[in-house]
């Protein structure tokens, strides 16, 4: 089924023709907290939903596309959806949609003047100059930016972070939240919702890299041998995740004596490693991120990785 035909309305058998009456009231408590996939299935059930879904505004002010819908949005689905917020739309979070286009955002956000969240990270089809004219448009309203994710933006150079920044910092209260900055660890960036950014005293989610000069997230380290070189004016690994390796449960800086071989081939440091249970046949164990890659069976003690699973029932 195609994105745009899970909005509209499913036929009606003949006993929901029959059938009459408003929904509960509890209902239109529910529809805001749904996801964006939920609620346009929710409104392809009966025609009561789809009214209920409809008539609603609250539940569209807050605009939030992830997988698996991301890659089927188009700046013609967007523009039908974001226009059910009657242009008081609030967050506009395009997780990694590779077909919006510089000229689709553009039209939301010329309708839409209260956006204070702009999270639009892996959509490829934007173009620098195209992020920059949507800041700079959000930022000249009385309201302007509250929060702002473009990693992923496609030749973002040292100029354009610039110039954003210019106009981000017009306004006081981001620079507020500048100030209460806390560290990024590269553990906890994996488990963040992006659209909540901004609870982390992250204005933007880019800076350069110290190491590599290039527009991307730069991570801090809870090492203290790290922490100290920060404090003394040193950049040591507060750097980018292509320039120093990291571990996935903890976030430190690994450096390459110290990587351990996974099940799964993320980065560990020895520490964690050690803590981590292992594999019965080849002894490595799997990260947080990736328990499902463990395999248990009843009355066994331990468990499997999948991949000694597919050895040992000849699938490679």
């Amino acid at each position: 089924m195609e994105f745009a035909e899970s909005m509209e309305l499913a036929p009606l058998s003949h006993k929901e023709t029959i059938s009459s009456g408003s929904p509960h009231e509890a209902l239109f408590i529910v529809l805001a907290y749904l996801p964006l996939f939920e609620l346009l299935s929710m409104s392809a059930v009966c025609r009561s939903l789809r009214d209920a879904v409809e008539k609603d505004v609250l539940p569209w002010l807050n605009l939030i596309v992830e997988k698996p819908l991301n890659f089927r949005l188009s700046d013609e689905i967007l523009m039908k959806i974001a226009s059910k917020a009657n242009g008081r739309l609030r967050t506009l979070a395009l997780m990694n949609c590779a077909k919006i286009t510089d000229d689709g955002l553009q039209r939301v956000i010329h309708q839409n003047s209260l956006i204070s969240k702009l999270h639009i990270p892996g959509c490829t089809g934007l173009t620098p100059d195209g992020v920059i004219t949507a800041v700079q448009k959000l930022s000249d309203r009385q309201h302007g930016l509250e929060s702002l994710r473009i990693n992923g933006t496609g030749n973002m150079k040292k100029e354009h972070l610039e110039r954003i920044r210019y106009y981000l910092q017009t306004n006081q209260k981001l620079q507020r939240i500048q100030r209460e900055r806390q560290p990024l660890l590269y553990h906890n960036y994996r488990k963040f919702q992006a659209y909540r950014w901004e609870e982390h005293g992250r204005v933007i989610d880019v800076e350069i890299c110290p190491k590599c000069n290039e527009v991307r997230v730069v991570f801090d380290c809870p090492r203290e041998e790290c922490k100290r070189k920060r404090g003394g004016s040193m950049t040591g690994c507060q750097t980018c995740m292509f320039c120093t390796p990291r571990c996935e449960e903890c976030g430190k800086c690994v450096e390459n004596e110290d990587l351990e071989e996974t099940v799964c081939a993320d980065t560990l440091c020895s520490d964690c490693w050690i803590q981590l249970s292992k594999c019965n046949f080849c002894n490595k164990p799997c990260c947080s991120r990736h328990r499902h890659m463990q395999i248990t069976s009843t009355g066994s003690v331990g468990w499997i990785c999948s991949v000694c699973h597919d050895k040992s029932n000849g699938f490679e």
